[in-house]
């Protein structure tokens, strides 16, 4: 199959390409990147005025299958990932059984076919069930593909047992995806910590307990020359570790999500359950230094911590409701919106922590556009204004504090491996009818 895309704007982060081109898709790779390109036999997308960009990559969903597929599975989790612009994502571990043996891995390989949308890519735990007590076998779990270990949800208290998995992931050249979270501090807090929790009568969740575990993870993994990547970065103070490490050369990557650098703890004021995640929403200093870190490189990647739950699990009231929210189809919005629109990022930078810079974390060969390279592909429309409405999401979580939020920046077309899975902005028939 043979498509086309003409006189869209081709921004690679990758070769540092900003210009209006053609580009040239042919069996499943980028055949050609020029001017007035032709095609015969095969389909055209008129990109006039859109970005063309290198598929977007998620270093952290949560797909929930196997175990909890009333808040998710891997279709709708792989079609909402399709409609958001993303070719490739991460799927984290803590589902049921959790991802720490080759059965597992394989389950999620063997379903993420059949659902043929997007690139699924499992992470491995670090503990045999998440309990913290003992490794699972890194070097047989990379040998059955996962791209990564991480405990997230939890943290590896046990600095011995966390060194050991560093020592061993080092060896593997394998990344280890870091939750930041003094269990301690943070036990049984649903809130940032503060004056607002105060008067809001909810314990907080100090920044304190992410930044302990900050350096904790940055040292051990100088000590053990381990791929350190820092999940979910939510504090001042934690970017001002990560900014200080990377000043000294150490080896380490970190990310944000779009709601802590778009909201703060002031969402949280009318106990909307929605607003509740973990690391919460925290202080407009917090957010500051996140943009800061955005604008000066110390923040690598923005990743959703894409986190779906059936309605009735939110419906319990802010203390009892489970953390998290979707992500995946508002990330490219959000990131227009608050930071290409309000020249904070560029294009080209924000796409760069979208899919240039998760490509590298992985060790991947995708996140730009070059000629032989697998057509992984999204265009966006960064002039497209609409309304989010969690009832037209393809995930089954509808878990969001941005409904009604009037955004720019609309993705019209997501192609994975030459094959169009969304096209003007809808999934295509042949994926929409299984849903």
């Amino acid at each position: 199959m043979k498509t086309l895309i003409k006189n869209g704007r081709v921004i690679d982060p990758a070769t540092k390409t900003d210009l209006v081109m053609d580009l040239l898709i042919e069996d499943g790779k980028i055949k050609a990147i020029g001017k007035n390109l032709e095609v015969v036999d095969g389909k055209e997308i008129n990109a006039t005025g859109k970005w063309v960009v290198p598929g977007l990559i998620d270093l952290h969903v949560h797909l929930r299958e196997p175990g909890f597929q009333h808040k998710e599975d891997i279709l709708t989790g792989s079609c909402s990932a399709a409609l958001g612009g993303f070719t490739t994502i991460c799927c984290m571990p803590n589902t049921n059984p959790v991802i720490d043996s080759v059965e597992v891995v394989e389950y999620i390989q063997r379903k993420s076919v059949e659902a043929g949308v997007v690139n699924v890519l499992p992470i491995g735990s670090i503990t045999k069930g998440q309990q913290g007590k003992e490794l699972i076998n890194i070097q047989e779990m990379k040998q059955a593909g996962v791209c990564g270990i991480s405990e997230d949800g939890k943290t590896v208290m046990n600095k011995k047992l966390l060194r050991e998995a560093m020592v061993e992931a080092a060896k593997l050249d394998l990344p280890i995806f870091s939750h930041c979270e003094d269990h301690e501090l943070a036990a049984d807090g649903v809130m940032h910590q503060g004056l607002l929790a105060d008067e809001l009568g909810l314990k907080g969740i100090p920044p304190e307990a992410e930044e302990i575990i900050t350096l904790r993870d940055i040292n051990l993994a100088k000590e053990t020359c381990a791929r350190l990547h820092l999940c979910h970065v939510s504090t001042k103070g934690a970017v001002g570790i990560i900014r200080t490490a990377k000043l000294k050369g150490e080896r380490v990557t970190a990310e944000v999500c779009p709601h802590h650098f778009t909201l703060t703890e002031k969402a949280v004021v009318g106990k909307d359950p929605n607003t509740k995640m973990n690391p919460p929403l925290r202080g407009q200093e917090d957010l500051e230094e996140i943009i800061q870190g955005l604008k000066d490189g110390s923040i690598d990647v923005i990743a959703t911590d894409h986190a779906p739950h059936h309605a009735d699990e939110k419906a319990v009231g802010f203390e009892k409701a489970p953390f998290g929210i979707v992500g995946l189809e508002t990330a490219v919005a959000l990131g227009v919106t608050e930071l290409v629109e309000k020249g904070i990022l560029t294009p080209m930078e924000l796409i760069e922590k979208m899919s240039t810079n998760p490509a590298k974390v992985l060790g991947l060969m995708g996140g730009s556009i070059k000629i032989g390279q697998r057509a992984d592909i999204a265009i966006i429309d960064p002039e497209e204004e609409y309304q989010i409405d969690v009832n037209r999401l393809a995930s089954k979580g509808k878990n969001s504090p941005f409904h009604g939020k009037e955004v720019k920046g609309k993705v019209t077309h997501t192609i994975v491996a030459g094959r169009i899975v969304v096209e003007d902005g809808e999934l295509v028939e042949e994926i929409k009818v299984r849903l």
